[in-house]
């Protein structure tokens, strides 16, 4: 036990998330009995990451490109769980961010669908995507997948396999409120702008068919995906693994580490701004809007979004919905990730005619 509960209680609630994206299930466990104070977080995570990324210079140096790789994925993946929730720490968690960029790009350059970084311009400024393509597909459709609140598009690195495996393109997306957007771009109510200057971009590429992109979110995402569906009639699907259907509630529920990320987030400068503006994030006027097939997905176990969010939604759509919960479901479903990922991939495929791409 952690002298700090704040470390425990942020271990208890993600340690699936942490197995299920990559943190090997050794160095885990060990992190868990060095970190005793959330003052230490951010450096102790960093710390191993950087133990991953210096074996991966090693491999580099040896010529083994593939060891390399694996090596990078998992400090970048170690950089982002330091600074995921630190956002409270500027400084640290710039620095963390960073790394975990310059690993991400050393790890999937030679991957067998390698990650393009692509920018789209918005509002006078940039998005940032990674784009993956599946192999031996010439215009392949494409999922835009989301991260949530404290998570990042380079988190989203695992997720993407099952949609490559069955023909679909990917492109996790640092929308507003996200990731590299963060700082430029405050938490929004109003996603089809963004996803449009998405689809305006992938409209002009030969190597993707900018005619059948469906969205998928997860978490706080996974308000954002059915949001964009009801405000971009171009996307053809979407999916929403554990999201809530009004914010404003779950809010106050949240660790006080994951209020105040919503805070900087949209950037406000009050927990009392913050709380008002979350009971804005809410599907009730917006849901009537969706017109393309929705996947809901939700764990009933999860302790930080109630699965009633998920039924909510269901009951608001006005077209084709479906509703899947796991019983043994945690939030995101991370507890069973061979579950929820062959599920929204299987149903992304199918909505978008992947086989026929």
């Amino acid at each position: 036990m952690a002298k700090d509960p704040q470390v425990d209680l942020i271990f208890s609630h993600f340690y699936p998330r942490y197995a299920a994206t990559g943190v090997d299930f050794n160095d885990l466990n060990r992190l868990i009995g060095r970190i005793d104070e959330w003052k230490d977080w951010c450096r102790l995570w960093s710390e191993e990451a950087l133990r991953h990324e210096r074996m991966g210079d090693d491999a580099t140096a040896q010529g083994r490109r593939r060891t390399a790789a694996e090596a990078y994925l998992r400090a970048a993946i170690y950089y982002h769980y330091g600074k995921h929730l630190f956002g409270a720490h500027p400084e640290e968690f710039a620095a963390a961010q960073t790394s975990m960029l310059r690993c991400y790009a050393a790890g999937t350059r030679d991957l067998p669908c390698p990650v393009e970084r692509i920018e789209i311009p918005y509002m006078g400024k940039k998005l940032y995507g990674n784009l993956r393509r599946p192999e031996n597909v010439k215009r392949p459709p494409l999922a835009i997948i989301l991260p949530g609140l404290d998570a990042c598009k380079e988190e989203l690195h695992e997720w993407t396999e099952p949609f490559l495996d069955r023909g679909l393109a990917t492109l996790t997306l640092d929308g507003p409120g996200q990731g590299e957007a963060a700082a430029d771009f405050p938490i929004t109510t109003k996603w089809g702008p963004a996803i449009g200057a998405v689809l305006d971009v992938l409209a002009q590429r030969q190597d993707v068919d900018a005619e059948r992109v469906g969205i998928v979110g997860q978490s706080l995402g996974a308000f954002y995906a059915p949001l964009s569906a009801a405000q971009e009639p171009r996307l053809k699907a979407c999916v929403a693994n554990c999201g809530p259907y009004s914010f404003g509630p779950v809010l106050p529920q949240m660790p006080d580490v994951s209020q105040d990320l919503f805070r900087i987030r949209a950037h406000l400068q009050t927990r009392e701004q913050a709380l008002a503006f979350a009971h804005e994030l809410t599907m009730a006027k917006e849901a009537q809007n969706i017109a393309c097939p929705l996947l809901i997905v939700f764990g009933a176990g999860d302790r930080i979004i109630p699965v009633s969010e998920g039924q909510l939604l269901a009951d608001a759509v006005k077209g084709e919905v479906d509703l899947v919960v796991y019983e043994e479901g945690n939030h995101v479903c991370f507890n069973i990730p061979y579950k929820f990922r062959p599920l929204t991939a299987d149903w992304m495929a199918e909505k978008l005619k992947a086989l026929e791409a």
